[in-house]
């Protein structure tokens, strides 16, 4: 996967809480770091609307990134946000770095498709359930897929998808399943509605059971 998103950074002197806070009322500027690989972590500093402008982009948080830090490019992925608890503002930023041969665990989002067509939905009445939004793989940062598509057509009321019925791209595992059966998820089902057809029928024949 070729990098697409280019994050301009500075190195950050000024440290700790109180110059965070400083940075991010003053400055309009967010607090950052970047760390792993054979280099020193080094904290940073990032444009507050270049990176919510970036993070609009739902492949920002699977893509491989070119961190700019002060002319010394630095390939990594998004790791962790911090953000206001009230707000939703961004407080901090986790870069991890990461090398082309080395294989890297990262969170990909799932994108559910045929939800409107599924057989569950439009022929049994049924409710779509997304149980998971996204799914932990092992990859090499080149492989790694910008999300991972599940495909509702065919299920049925009653059904649930794991993760063990979902095709991975080649080269990528799921980090979960490699612990063993137990840890097979379920990602999504289609339950029947409440007060449906068939709860209906049930309550129907019940009251006739009553009646003789």
């Amino acid at each position: 996967m070729s990098d697409q998103f280019e994050v301009q950074a500075e190195l950050r002197e000024d440290l700790g809480k109180g110059a965070s806070r400083r940075l991010r009322r003053h400055a309009d500027k967010i607090p950052a770091i970047i760390y792993g690989g054979d280099k020193e972590p080094q904290s940073l500093t990032l444009v507050r609307k270049d990176l919510e402008k970036s993070l609009e982009n739902e492949a920002f948080f699977s893509h491989v990134l070119s961190v700019n830090v002060g002319g010394d490019v630095q390939k990594a992925i998004l790791k962790d946000l911090q953000r206001h608890p009230a707000k939703d503002l961004v407080m901090h930023a986790d870069f991890l770095r990461v090398s082309d041969k080395v294989a890297i665990k990262v969170h990909v989002p799932i994108h559910f498709t045929n939800e409107e067509a599924c057989h569950g939905v439009k022929m049994q009445g049924g409710i779509i359930q997304h149980l998971e939004t996204d799914i932990e793989v092992s990859c090499l940062p080149g492989d790694i897929p910008e999300y991972i598509e599940v495909d509702m057509l065919n299920v049925e009321t009653g059904q649930i998808i794991h993760l063990s019925d979902i095709a991975l791209p080649a080269g990528v595992t799921s980090v979960a399943l490699a612990l063993g059966e137990d840890h097979d998820l379920a990602i999504s089902s289609v339950i029947a509605p409440k007060g449906g057809a068939a709860a209906d029928a049930a309550e129907e024949a019940g009251e006739g059971d009553s009646e003789e």
